[in-house]
């Protein structure tokens, strides 16, 4: 790379520092806008040779919040079965904005959270949950797992109904 006589070599340095940590990052897995200019932040590059770089990487397309938000909500629902709530809350803390967030998840009805909630109860409990303990339980599993209430409840409810055990 040459240097630009009107830029100053400690700012060349900058840039190419800043673009270095910013591709090993993207090496190991995908990263928000926010997380990279975190990530730079921690590591001391300067805020004008941060945001040269940022730029420079989001205009070569490798970093991209809407992809990397459409990408996360597929993974974390086929992968670990999480719900919206869940899915959502971790978007925002990577700092992805709630209108991308918004986006990602608007795909997902009703239908299809309960239908991957009850998926996970009968991969998790093979068994109806035969009493409020275990109904609690399944309950809690589900809301962890960043179901909202009402979805954890009918999914709940739906196993009781679905499965049955065998009578003896």
């Amino acid at each position: 790379m040459t240097q630009h006589p009107s830029v100053p070599r400690d700012e060349q340095a900058g840039r190419r520092r800043a673009l270095e940590l910013i591709w090993r990052a993207l090496s190991r897995r995908a990263h928000t806008v926010a997380e990279m200019h975190a990530l730079l932040e921690r590591r001391g590059v300067q805020p004008g040779a941060a945001a040269e770089a940022l730029e420079e990487v989001a205009a070569s397309g490798y970093l991209d919040d809407v992809d990397f938000a459409r990408r996360f909500v597929e993974d974390r629902r086929r992968l670990d079965r999480w719900g919206g709530e869940r899915i959502a809350r971790e978007l925002g803390r990577r700092g992805v904005e709630a209108d991308v967030v918004a986006r990602a998840l608007e795909g997902q009805t009703v239908e299809d959270e309960l239908d991957a909630a009850c998926a996970l109860l009968a991969e998790r409990l093979p068994a109806p949950p035969a009493d409020d303990r275990a109904r609690n339980r399944a309950l809690g599993l589900l809301v962890r797992r960043g179901y909202r209430p009402e979805v954890a409840y009918e999914a709940v409810r739906h196993h009781g109904r679905e499965v049955r055990v065998p009578a003896e």
